[in-house]
């Protein structure tokens, strides 16, 4: 290699560390903004401009329209549910907040904002993890959902079920669409009368 391209890889070194550095300084800064607007529900409806902004609207209801909303009448936060269980869960919801937040100032972004990241089970049981101890008729459902899960890769989840933001729910059954909840026994009783246990 000659003197005149090393000094020049010398020189495109230095920048090359400090773009990098630039770009480090820059996750961090949006993670930290992040980490400190993320428990309000408004600054998440701010760039989730839609659906985000309709479902924030209904939280502000009086009366309860879907679970989301009534779930916030219980001082339950979009990010309580949008995050997984415990550090590891809030760390990656925020650095994929951090990545939408780069993504909104650059002009990026995609509206409707879809949802990239499915709500799994392990968000509702931080909440809800004495679910199955019902060990009756009633809950059979829920107690036999994890065995389910564990012989069919297309099981149904909580939220297949339980969908947060949909407002064809009924209220008094804890917003279950009658029609999709049957769907999904039905599912699952297939798979147990096809020897599933």
């Amino acid at each position: 290699m000659s003197r005149k391209s090393a000094e020049k890889r010398k020189k495109r070194l230095p920048a090359a560390a400090g773009a990098a550095l630039g770009l480090v300084i820059a996750l961090a800064l949006s993670v930290a903004a992040g980490a400190q607007f993320e428990n309000h529900d408004s600054f998440c409806a701010s760039c989730h401009t839609e659906p985000e902004s309709t479902y924030y609207q209904r939280s502000l209801d009086s009366r309860a329209a879907d679970l989301a909303s009534a779930h916030a009448a219980e001082n339950v936060r979009c990010i309580d549910c949008h995050s997984g269980q415990g550090t590891g869960g809030r760390l990656q919801a925020m650095r994929l907040g951090a990545g939408d937040m780069l993504r909104y100032l650059s002009g990026s972004y995609p509206q409707p904002a879809p949802l990239t990241h499915a709500i799994g089970d392990e968000n509702c049981l931080k909440c809800h993890a004495g679910i199955a101890q019902g060990q009756d008729f009633n809950n059979h459902y829920h107690i036999f959902l994890s065995r389910w899960q564990n012989i069919d890769p297309n099981a149904a989840t909580c939220v297949d079920c339980h969908r947060a933001h949909a407002t064809d729910g009924e209220a008094s059954i804890a917003f279950l669409n009658k029609a999709a909840t049957v769907a999904v026994c039905d599912q699952c009783h297939r798979v147990a009368g096809e020897g599933g246990e």
